[in-house]
């Protein structure tokens, strides 16, 4: 008995625990792409001088009906946006219709008062070119009739459209956005797909590095 736990110890661990580590390396090495190239910002409005090329953005459709943005803003900001904002390349952009920048002023300057918001960008858009941009994300939800959309988006520095093909609660398993107005999804799933995204940074980078040193 007593060989055989030494046996166990010695062999039988640590290939139990290679394999938990390879499945755990084989999810984080991969966030399947769902849109291959978004519309950037600046596409859309060349007046704009907000891009998504180069970022690791979260975008946002908060539209008109502030009540409903209010909400769904400040759910994003405690769970994602304070935990990445001083992450590289990290942003959270914010699609609001033209003609509402009164009426976010007093949001914002309440966000203001317990967040540091640098790395927050709101655009305002007209409403063509909000459906314009949203459409470019291929995505199965559609805007309300204030331009609202309940779910966010992760969108990668090549300009495509990252989420899941495997997700229990989605239409045939694909994610393409996350549910602001749920807790439990943002932080279970869009803050696990983003670490994930920021492993994949980190290993590129390595690897990069690695290679300059053959050189």
């Amino acid at each position: 008995m007593k060989k055989f736990i030494v046996l166990f110890s010695l062999f039988i661990l640590p290939l139990v625990f290679y394999i938990f580590l390879s499945k755990g390396i084989y999810k984080y090495a991969n966030l399947p792409i769902l849109t291959e190239k978004v519309l950037d910002i600046t596409s859309v409005d060349s007046r704009q001088n907000v891009s998504l090329l180069n970022h690791l953005t979260v975008v946002g459709f908060l539209g008109a009906d502030i009540k409903s943005a209010k909400a769904s803003l400040f759910n994003l900001n405690q769970i994602i946006y304070k935990r990445y904002y001083q992450k590289p390349y990290f942003q959270i952009v914010l699609i609001l219709p033209e003609g509402t920048q009164g009426a976010y002023k007093n949001v914002i300057a309440e966000l203001e008062e317990f967040t540091n918001i640098e790395k927050y960008k709101f655009v305002y858009l007209n409403n063509n070119d909000i459906n314009m941009l949203f459409n470019s994300f291929n995505s199965p939800f559609t805007l309300n009739s204030s331009l609202y959309s309940e779910n966010t988006f992760i969108i990668d520095r090549e300009l495509r459209l990252r989420g899941r093909k495997d997700d229990d609660d989605a239409v045939n398993g694909e994610l393409y956005g996350y549910n602001m107005n749920s807790v439990a999804v943002l932080k279970n799933k869009m803050k696990d797909d983003i670490d994930i995204i920021y492993y994949q940074l980190k290993k590129s980078a390595e690897k990069k590095a690695r290679n300059k040193r053959k050189i």
